[in-house]
């Protein structure tokens, strides 16, 4: 297939085109690299320079012509968007209408689209796709928007779409790995203080209703988060729609990631308690038995020591990340 990659140089989006490259698909990446990295794209993907919130950056790519569009380019800072809101609805979901409207006039066949777990409530039970939708940050809401658009988009216009509603991505696959500026994702700061580019890591609540009252989050690799999107991608041919979860089913609380990183790295790694931040829930862990069942999905790299070692390996390697 012809598949679009927006936000392809970003950390999802560039292990995705690396692996739709390695599956034989012709790739084009669109990204304005406003938190992307050239470096990140892969040499055998072509590249289009635009940003989704201009109709006129995107229907001069789209006129190449494309079968399938795999959507990842978003403001994704929780709690920046509970500062920021209007950035991220104007970027977010403004930015997907017009791609899921170009992608209908030139007769896109299939759509999947990065979606997250903040669209649901936190609970204490694996979170499986019927739980209640309830956002607890604008993030989350943006998110849930594209979602309630493409469900119209298919009704009205038969676009087929597939929802990816993944947890913590993480860990890194040979040259691809997280450098985000600033950084805000636990794993990478943490790699950081053991590199010494940072004095300690913050630890946000302490006090929530958890085993160590430290939030519990659901760590998946991100080269386990690449092959469902192929795999979505695949299933579309027979299915008009799909909604999966993407996770391991077992949540990590911030101590006991903090703990790990010291293990593989061998490094001391101070941590500050400090108070929570606004729009985090307690516990957001994934039942992914929908996503094995339709998409006869299994992640490959399920333990958080593992998914640190492939994250040290690359930050050891790139320390700097790929621009500096």
């Amino acid at each position: 297939m012809k598949v679009l990659v927006t936000g392809g140089a970003g950390y999802i989006g560039s292990v995705t085109t690396a692996a739709l490259l390695d599956a034989g698909h012709a790739v084009t990446v669109f990204d304005n690299l406003a938190t992307g990295h050239r470096a990140a794209i892969p040499r055998a993907a072509a590249f289009c320079q635009g940003d989704i919130r201009s109709k006129e950056d995107v229907a001069s790519c789209m006129a190449e012509g494309f079968d399938a569009i795999v959507h990842f380019a978003a403001y994704i800072e929780a709690g920046e968007s509970m500062v920021d809101p209007g950035k991220f609805f104007e970027n977010n979901t403004c930015g997907a209408l017009n791609l899921i409207e170009s992608a209908v006039r030139h007769g896109v066949g299939r759509f999947v689209f990065s979606s997250t777990a903040a669209v649901y409530a936190g609970q204490d039970e694996p979170i499986e796709e019927t739980d209640p939708i309830a956002p607890v940050n604008a993030y989350g809401a943006t998110k849930l928007m594209v979602e309630q658009m493409l469900a119209w988009y298919r009704q009205i216009h038969g676009l087929r779409y597939g929802v990816l509603r993944y947890f913590n991505a993480c860990g890194a696959t040979g040259e691809l790995g997280e450098d985000h500026q600033p950084e805000s994702h636990l794993i990478p700061l943490v790699l950081q203080v053991a590199l010494g580019k940072r004095e300690k890591v913050k630890i946000y609540g302490t006090d929530y209703p958890t085993r160590d009252g430290t939030c519990i989050r659901d760590y998946i690799h991100v080269a386990d988060l690449a092959s469902a999107h192929l795999l979505a991608l695949d299933a579309l041919a027979a299915r008009e729609t799909l909604t999966c979860n993407l996770g391991n089913g077992a949540g990590y609380s911030v101590r006991e990631v903090v703990d790990a990183a010291r293990e593989v790295t061998g490094r001391p790694i101070p941590a500050e308690e400090t108070p929570r931040r606004p729009g985090d829930a307690a516990i957001l862990v994934a039942d992914a038995t929908r996503a094995r069942e339709l998409l006869g999905w299994q992640p490959q790299i399920p333990d958080l020591r593992d998914i640190m070692k492939s994250a040290w390996d690359w930050r050891s390697k790139h320390p700097e990340g790929y621009d500096r």
